[in-house]
């Protein structure tokens, strides 16, 4: 079932990689929702944007529960390790 539930952030120095290559990222928005593409009939979907740049400016990912569970350990992980150095 959709949540409509969505969480939106600002992002500094950060970026992302589109069909004409890398471009610096503004915002991301997190929501549960019905995919575009992938198979599943919900997905945790992502999608990065630069707004100034148009609709070219995105970077969209659909990620099975599952899979959204194992990014999130591996960027918690990865996080906390970098914060020690």
């Amino acid at each position: 079932m959709c949540t409509y539930s969505t969480e939106k952030l600002d992002l500094a120095q950060s970026s992302g990689k589109g069909p004409e290559g890398w471009f610096p990222l503004r915002t991301a928005t997190v929501y549960y929702d019905h995919p575009v593409h992938a198979p599943d009939e919900h997905t945790v979907n992502i999608d990065f944007l630069n707004p100034e740049r148009g609709p070219g400016a995105r970077v969209a990912v659909e990620l099975s529960l599952d899979s959204a569970r194992a990014l999130l350990a591996a960027l918690r992980t990865t996080v906390e390790r970098a914060a020690r150095h």
